[in-house]
């Protein structure tokens, strides 16, 4: 099944780069663009594509404004936020204005379409480096950690203590490097782990272990 993108981005050389990414690709093709916020949600109205690659920083409205127009059309609308600001109040009003996904633009090539497909089919995704600051914040858009130590054992009995050391880690952003260094265990090791709490935790990756826990209050 063929995903339909309308690409939401004012700069030129970065809308073609873009654009070149899905070429020859017969599951995600940009079906149409827009370089302005109010463009993009008049073309939403009349496309409704499946998902909406939008950027933050455009020359009348901004993405997020557009994100808020465009849920106001369509509750359903799938919008995943592609950008290069990692400010705080951009983030949280991103995921307000109903945004289901928050990237930056330095995400590899493959990254990009899982998020697409994933996001396509209902799932939200957060950027490693945004989760610590929704998480320090915790403005209402993540709920607050609610769960006990012994209330998250008890409901997740199969993660090890050292699993759930790990994934504390991987919810504060450090990658499998950095988690071996903190534990003084070996990146192999540090891997393995996250490999097993995405399994427990029934999650495609490390970024959705992170949202779940956060969600959850499981850290």
């Amino acid at each position: 099944m063929t995903i339909n993108i309308l690409l939401v981005e004012d700069q030129k050389l970065i809308r073609v780069g873009l654009k070149s990414l899905f070429e020859g690709q017969s599951d995600i093709i940009v079906a149409n663009e827009a370089q302005k916020g109010k463009e993009a949600v008049e073309i939403f109205k009349i496309s409704h594509p499946d998902v909406v690659l939008m950027d933050i920083g455009l020359p009348d409205i901004s993405g997020i404004e557009a994100t808020k127009r465009i849920l106001e059309i369509d509750n359903r609308a799938k919008v995943v936020i592609l950008t290069s600001h990692l400010s705080e109040q951009e983030i949280i009003d991103s995921l307000h204005a109903g945004a289901c996904a928050y990237v930056m633009k330095d995400i590899n090539t493959e990254s990009l379409k899982m998020i697409i497909k994933t996001v396509k089919e209902g799932a939200m995704w957060l950027d490693p480096q945004v989760v610590p600051i929704l998480r320090e914040k915790n403005c209402g858009v993540i709920p607050p950690r609610q769960m006990s130590r012994a209330m998250f054992k008890e409901q997740h009995a199969n993660l090890t203590q050292r699993e759930y050391e790990v994934l504390k880690l991987v919810v504060d952003g450090l990658s499998n490097n950095e988690i071996a260094q903190e534990l003084t265990i070996s990146e192999h090791t540090a891997k393995a782990h996250v490999c097993n709490i995405i399994q427990k935790l029934v999650v495609d990756d490390r970024t959705q272990a992170a949202v779940k826990a956060l969600k959850e209050g499981l850290v």
